[in-house]
């Protein structure tokens, strides 16, 4: 007989999704803005029970936070008489709903991380932009609930590297993994490595090693000079032709936080994860 404690219900989910929504909240002077986008991570054995009706799911999760920014913005309604004259704080300002709906998409956890009633939410919100960057970066919470525990992790991820020209290529990755022996076209400006898994974005997934970081390294190509450099994002360090490359990673608080710290890339160079794997990178516009 199933045990249904083990399942994840489409009513827990969408409670973990609005609790996700609030967890990502960013109060500004006028209004506080709320993440649209939301990833639910589920075992495959979930995933597979809820597919035929993840679209009611969806349907009511969005229900769910409509009510849930209703709620809010009733409280965050002024009063006649200052909240502090009554020994309370006035509340946080209004949330601005998103003007697209909210955006809901499920994926099975592919590997292997997820046990069966586990629930992972990863809420993604975009921050104001910053003159010096072009675009705007995002602030992706990732919360995963196991049985009565819950983790977050946080996240900021710079702003979406446009694709290259059709056709050109800037330069190449070879390396080998479980996988076997890979080539991969570098046709953007920036490129992130490393293993992913949930709640983790990488444009090139390896097959190795725990020691190789979730979000090991990234890769950065400046469009006036074409020069490439590296951003070592790891725990167990990064090399660059054996040398080793300086962490940009610093813990504050509890939190991991990037300090911006990258190194310039040879047109050829062997980029060393972990002491695990290398990555053969040569620079190039090809066609």
């Amino acid at each position: 007989m199933e045990d249904t404690d083990k399942l994840a219900t489409g009513k827990a989910i969408i409670l973990e999704i609005v609790r996700a929504m609030r967890s990502n909240l960013e109060p500004l002077l006028f209004t506080t803005v709320a993440p649209n986008r939301f990833y639910v991570y589920l075992h495959p054995a979930d995933h597979q029970r809820l597919e035929g009706i993840i679209p009611l799911i969806v349907g009511q999760a969005k229900r769910a936070l409509d009510d849930e920014v209703k709620t809010w913005n009733e409280r965050a309604k002024p009063s006649r008489i200052p909240r502090k004259w009554l020994g309370g704080d006035d509340p946080p300002p209004t949330i601005d709903a998103p003007a697209d709906s909210w955006d809901i998409r499920f994926e099975a956890d592919s590997d292997g991380e997820m046990a069966p009633g586990d629930i992972a939410i990863a809420s993604e919100l975009m921050l104001p932009a910053q003159t010096e960057m072009e675009g705007s970066q995002t602030r992706r919470i990732t919360t995963m609930r196991h049985g009565d525990r819950t983790s977050t992790r946080e996240q900021i991820v710079p702003p979406a590297a446009p694709p290259s020209p059709a056709g050109t290529v800037y330069g190449t990755l070879t390396y080998e993994d479980k996988q076997g022996r890979q080539r991969v076209p570098i046709t953007t400006s920036q490129l992130v490595v490393g293993r992913g898994g949930v709640g983790y974005w990488v444009d090139v997934k390896l097959d190795t090693s725990p020691d190789v970081s979730r979000e090991h390294v990234r890769l950065r190509r400046d469009d006036t000079s074409g020069q490439f450099f590296l951003k070592d994002l790891s725990s167990l360090g990064t090399t660059v032709d054996g040398a080793a490359v300086p962490s940009s990673v610093e813990v504050v608080e509890g939190r991991k936080r990037d300090k911006g710290v990258e190194v310039p890339l040879p047109a050829r160079a062997r980029i060393g994860l972990a002491n695990v794997i290398v990555l053969d990178f040569e620079a190039g516009s090809l066609r």
